[in-house]
């Protein structure tokens, strides 16, 4: 589960304003650190199919916003896949 702790390192992180939210840099990396923690629990719960389900789900909706964001500043796009070590 993710902690409000780790949800706001990881949006100070990539925030580009103090007040920045719901930016798509900030919902990539909260997305990031969701699955880096499902894909922790899931090794070792492995047949725990409707986390699997829940984690294929974040993982396109990761890709989605990466998508978007590639699409419209290629420059924003290359600096959040830096900074979280995506791809």
């Amino acid at each position: 589960m993710l902690t409000t702790r780790k949800k706001a390192n990881a949006i100070k992180t990539v925030q580009i304003h103090d007040t920045d939210t719901g930016s798509p840099e900030v919902q990539i990396s909260i997305l990031s650190k969701k699955i880096t923690e499902l894909t922790d629990h899931l090794k070792v719960h492995k047949k725990d199919n409707h986390s699997r389900r829940g984690l294929i789900q974040m993982v396109a909706d990761r890709r989605t916003h990466l998508k978007y964001l590639e699409a419209n500043n290629k420059k924003r796009y290359t600096t959040v896949v830096t900074k979280l070590g995506l791809k």
